[in-house]
């Protein structure tokens, strides 16, 4: 039991808070405490009944316990704590924006095309991000495919339309995920470019993280992808055998469990 509780304890506070009240949330209809009729995304009860709490409980609920269930919550599990521990690491103020940025974009986009939950679609921005800033990952999926991590969402993608799910959540998820990547990685290394997304100072002060009016990221926290400006607009990118890679760079893992 101790070992189990400093495993929990040592999981990355945002990422231990996320999944945490996401397994709750589903025990707690599986034990019939809560209906899904009460979790579920509707903008007309939101809006007339006031029930804001389903703003946040869309992207709590992954169905009933299964197997679905529980690959949900290794792969939320997995790339949130990989981002977290990567190029978020000690800014968990700044993952914390991450999920408002993309929630409320899901939230808005959730409206036209009916989507009750957005629980997946949470965790395939996740992937996305995390992804695109570790290009060379090599990734082996159940054994079968190989290929660098960047596709990694597609090959999610595809694997929803072989199941017949429905790909609206897939869709969502990267396309909220490419978003905050060009907002975040892309658009503030251009010559006249700056970080659009903002972290709010109670957040900050939340996380008790020093406060910076330009902040810029240490070498080994930049992820990897693209060139970020250093010292008079020189790229830095970190060097190994020649070879540019990224700087917070996981070592090889695997898609999924095996």
């Amino acid at each position: 039991m101790n070992s189990l509780r400093q495993f929990y304890l040592e999981i990355p506070v945002v990422t231990r808070a996320y999944t945490t009240v996401c397994v709750l949330t589903t025990l707690a209809v599986h034990l019939d405490l809560v209906s899904p009729l009460q979790l579920y995304f509707n903008p007309t009860l939101i809006v007339r009944k006031f029930q804001i709490w389903r703003l946040a409980t869309t992207f709590l609920y992954f169905g009933t316990i299964g197997i679905t269930f529980f690959f949900n919550m290794v792969f939320t599990y997995r790339y949130c704590r990989m981002l977290e521990d990567g190029s978020f690491r000690g800014r968990s103020s700044d993952f914390v924006m991450m999920f408002i940025f993309g929630g409320v974009l899901m939230t808005f986009f959730g409206i036209f095309v009916n989507l009750l939950f957005l629980g997946q679609a949470f965790t395939l921005m996740l992937v996305y991000v995390w992804s695109r800033r570790n290009p060379s990952v090599p990734m082996n999926f159940f054994g079968v495919l190989n290929f660098q991590a960047p596709y990694l969402p597609w090959v999610l993608l595809c694997c929803s339309m072989i199941l017949g799910n429905t790909v609206w959540v897939d869709i969502i998820g990267m396309g909220v995920g490419h978003i905050y990547y060009v907002l975040e990685d892309v658009y503030p290394t251009l010559s006249n470019g700056y970080r659009l997304i903002k972290t709010p100072y109670f957040l900050k002060r939340l996380f008790n993280e020093h406060i910076e009016r330009n902040y810029q990221a240490a070498a080994e926290d930049r992820p990897g992808g693209f060139p970020w400006g250093g010292e008079g607009g020189e790229p830095l990118l970190v060097q190994n055998g020649g070879q540019p890679e990224p700087a917070d760079q996981e070592p090889p893992a695997a898609a999924a469990p095996q």
